[in-house]
């Protein structure tokens, strides 16, 4: 169906972008090859660098009329395969689109390009007294496009909310090379299909988009952060639905399994002090503007995670102390990959059933041979699984493991969750897909597709 990129083709991208912009040498394109998805590598045959949507719109014009696959790329952070160029083609990078072009504080509202770096601009709206609170644990590197595209998250949107809820409107380069704006500037919107939520979550395969306007809130003035301590996994998962039926809504609630702690020690040098009954974490950050309302839902916390067996709360006292904790929680994947052969998982399910998901979780490892790690946004029921090959032989991690992480979705299905909590479908995950949805899903979805892509150029291969 797709056709390779000729020296004709070649040049007229050139002719687009201009000789700076144009990368062949394969040496160059490795590290547009991979992201953080396993060992997995794909080449691309020419990677590109645009820095106008109406470049993008030319790019995209010639592809369509060629069939040359197109692969939208962000900071190459993602953990499912989004960005990877599985039939060749055409990468756009997006690398170039680094521009905060807006900070509306009449609005509460700011545009920005895709490529700015999410931390950056969570710093920059800071430092006007804003808050944009989408924090994913690659906020450090991961651009905010990459963020739109799969729908990420990060341990405070449990307060604040998704990133459905802060974006306000996109403008985005369609497959066929139309530019549009997706919706408009405002809090409401009520005027036909809601292609801005559409575009969210869709991994690049609708279209590219080249600005973002996000809607921002007050910054929190103070905050206290808790470190509780449990003797079992279980009990830890049980108490984060108790603390929310309690009335209080922390601004994170992040669960970690106590080998997150060794290994993290390990690979980071992080000191912290291990108790031989401390088996599982539970990370609670609470935040606003009264100090004193702040204790007062701190003290019904600690009250609640006693009823659940508690070892011991650990209060940070000092700004130092509350970055070491929130360091070892964000080191924990990068950690893990040192350590060990593993592949990542991520699924979501509603919080009061997590008790039930990380017992099934080790249930199922022990009948497979494999070891998991287990952490992630408890606030939110949204669990990040590390399955570690550990004993278990290269035959079996190789013939065998599809069906333990099958079994394993199948039970996040079963109590009322879905395979993909914030990482996406992507390439690796898309043969789970048929667990949760009905063939009238994936009808529906094809039908969209084609209707914004009708010759299938863009990111092909993912999701379905």
């Amino acid at each position: 169906m797709y056709n390779k990129i000729t020296v004709d083709i070649l040049k007229a991208i050139t002719a687009i972008v201009g000789d700076a912009a144009v990368i062949t040498q394969r040496a160059d394109l490795e590290k547009y090859s991979h992201d953080e998805t396993e060992d997995l590598s794909y080449y691309p045959e020419v990677v590109v660098k645009p820095r106008s949507a109406e470049e993008i719109s030319a790019l995209l014009k010639l592809c369509n009329q060629h069939l040359i696959p197109v692969t939208p790329r962000g900071a190459g952070t993602g953990l499912s395969g989004g960005a990877l160029p599985v039939l060749g083609g055409l990468l756009i990078s997006m690398e170039r689109f680094n521009k905060i072009l807006n900070i509306d504080e009449q609005n509460l509202q700011a545009t920005v390009e895709p490529g700015v770096i999410t931390e950056e601009f969570m710093n920059a709206v800071a430092a006007k007294g804003l808050l944009y609170p989408v924090d994913p644990a690659s906020k450090g590197s991961c651009f905010i496009g990459g963020n739109v595209a799969h729908g990420s998250g990060g341990p405070r949107v449990v307060k604040y909310g998704t990133i459905r809820e802060y974006i306000l409107n996109l403008e985005v380069v369609l497959p066929s090379g139309d530019i549009i704006w997706t919706g408009a500037n405002t809090l409401k919107y009520a005027s036909g299909y809601n292609l801005t939520q559409l575009m969210i979550g869709a991994e690049g395969t609708l279209g590219i988009v080249t600005k973002i306007v996000t809607k921002l809130i007050p910054h929190p003035t103070v905050d206290v952060l808790m470190l509780a301590s449990f003797a079992a996994n279980e009990d830890a998962c049980a108490a984060v639905s108790a603390i929310f039926r309690a009335g209080v809504i922390p601004s994170a609630v992040e669960y970690m399994e106590r080998r997150c702690f060794e290994w993290v020690r390990e690979y980071s040098g992080i000191v912290f002090d291990l108790k031989e009954n401390d088996a599982a974490f539970l990370l609670i950050e609470v935040d606003g503007t009264e100090m004193n309302v702040i204790l007062s839902e701190c003290e019904k916390i600690n009250s609640v995670l006693e009823g659940f067996g508690c070892n011991n709360v650990l209060f940070a006292d000092t700004a130092a102390q509350k970055a070491e904790l929130w360091k070892i929680r964000r080191t924990i994947g990068e950690s893990v990959k040192q350590h060990a052969v593993y592949k990542k998982e991520d699924m979501v399910v509603p919080r009061a059933a997590l008790p039930q998901l990380i017992k099934g979780i080790k249930e199922i490892g022990d009948r497979y041979g494999f070891e998991s790690v287990c952490f992630g946004h408890a606030g939110d029921g949204n669990l990040h699984l590390n399955i570690v090959k550990g004993k278990m032989s290269y035959t079996d991690w190789d013939n065998k493991l599809n069906d333990g992480i099958r079994e394993i979705f199948e039970l996040t299905v079963s109590l009322g969750g879905t395979i993909s909590g914030e990482h996406g479908i992507g390439l690796v995950q898309k043969e789970f897909m048929p667990i949760k949805y009905t063939s009238v899903h994936f009808e529906l979805w094809r039908g969209i597709k084609q209707v914004f892509d009708k010759n299938n150029i863009l990111n092909p291969g993912k999701i379905f």
